[in-house]
């Protein structure tokens, strides 16, 4: 029996219009943010997708996009899990600041090293591979047993944490997985196989 796992970065939030390193600050979705939000709902509705349960993270512009698209498949009572596990990646003293200051502050190599690199955490902060650490295990414990019983499940969360389960699905490297990019609102589409290998994967673009 195969399942089907839905991964959805948040719409563009405040910050990342700002230029801003936002990490755990909770801020809400700009217009943008929204409307791809919805257009992601409705790329999710037109390819017929029911969910039996959602996950999204503790910050609301993750939240905010995981409703909209239960609201436009129409399943806006769709029981939906919110967790920290599934935060973005914690930026510590990066945090709230433009990056462009960040880069006079401590150099543009010192700034690209944090951002880009697998294993280097910022000043107070995680590391992709640390944002790993606390995202697999939840997906292995409270996310896969659902897709595994052949359920679908959607996942909201954010950049980094997404490249995390990715990283893990794809069996790609730390390497590999720093340049992958991900569009705001745009669905990932996995149908996994009884023994959680990946037997299709459709990014929903355009």
């Amino acid at each position: 029996m195969s399942g089907t796992l839905v991964l959805v970065r948040h719409g563009q939030s405040e910050w990342n219009l700002k230029n801003l390193f936002t990490g755990w600050r909770d801020v809400g979705l700009t217009e943008q943010g929204t409307a791809e939000a919805l257009a992601a709902g409705e790329k999710l509705k037109a390819r017929g997708l029911k969910f039996d349960i959602a996950y999204t993270s503790a910050l609301k512009r993750a939240q905010v996009t995981c409703q909209h698209i239960l609201d436009i498949v129409g399943q806006s009572e769709l029981k939906t899990i919110r967790d920290q596990a599934l935060n973005e990646r914690d930026y510590g003293d990066l945090s709230g600041l433009n990056k462009d200051d960040a880069r006079k502050k401590w150099g543009e190599e010192q700034v690209h090293i944090w951002r880009r690199s697998y294993d280097i955490a910022p000043p107070g902060g995680e590391s992709l591979k640390d944002t790993g650490a606390r995202v697999w295990p939840y997906y292995l414990h409270e996310v896969q047993p659902h897709v595994l019983r052949g359920e679908t499940v959607l996942v909201a969360a954010h950049g980094n944490s997404l490249r995390a389960l990715i990283m893990a699905l794809d069996g790609k490297s730390g390497e590999e997985i720093v340049k992958l990019e991900l569009g705001t609102g745009v669905p990932v589409i996995y149908k996994l196989n009884a023994d959680s290998t990946v037997a299709k994967k459709d990014v929903l673009e355009g």
